[in-house]
């Protein structure tokens, strides 16, 4: 029995050794290496552009209408016929419609699935483009050149469709602000 006993726990001090902290430390040192804004959090000054950020103002592109509370995530589980869904995308199209965007894209008024999305599509920035330039006094072409710049093409060139982080273009959309003063 005393064979067994010793046995067993040599076996768990090696598979503790092994699986509690050899492969999470090779796992987090290949993550580092291979994805280093993804494994860090992307965390910056203005915040994490993996997570949705909330811009207020006609001067700031703003992202798809999430909660604030980025601890809330997933998705709302409404279906097409709700009523609260209902309501809330006429909510988010009066939204828009105060802050200058005639006809806001699909998602610039509903919600993402994860409840913390960081993109938009092209065209939703692009819609915003009118409401931003008066608002800064830029001209229209110069903030859609912006948007292009910010662009991000499909994963792996084919998956997907392209994206524009909200994060990233208000980021650029400030330093150009501080260059054209």
């Amino acid at each position: 029995m005393l064979l067994h006993l010793r046995r067993a726990l040599l076996a768990m001090l090696v598979l503790t050794v092994i699986l509690g902290l050899a492969y999470p430390l090779a796992e987090t040192g290949l993550a580092q290496w291979w994805f280093p804004a993804q494994a860090s959090g992307s965390i910056g000054r203005d915040g994490s552009s993996l997570v949705g950020q909330h811009w207020q103002g006609r001067e700031w592109f703003h992202g798809r209408p999430d909660p604030d509370d980025p601890g809330a995530t997933g998705g709302s589980q409404l279906g097409p016929t709700s009523k609260v869904l209902e309501q809330e995308v006429r909510a988010a199209l009066r939204a828009e419609h105060a802050l200058g965007v005639e006809h806001p894209p699909a998602n610039l008024v509903t919600s993402s699935g994860s409840g913390v999305d960081p993109d938009i599509s092209p065209a939703a920035a692009l819609a915003q483009v009118d409401q931003v330039a008066r608002a800064r006094h830029l001209s229209r072409a110069r903030l859609r050149r912006l948007v292009r710049a910010v662009e991000q093409g499909p994963e792996l060139g084919f998956l997907g469709e392209p994206v524009i982080n909200v994060l990233a273009l208000n980021q650029a959309l400030q330093k150009l602000a501080d260059r054209s003063r």
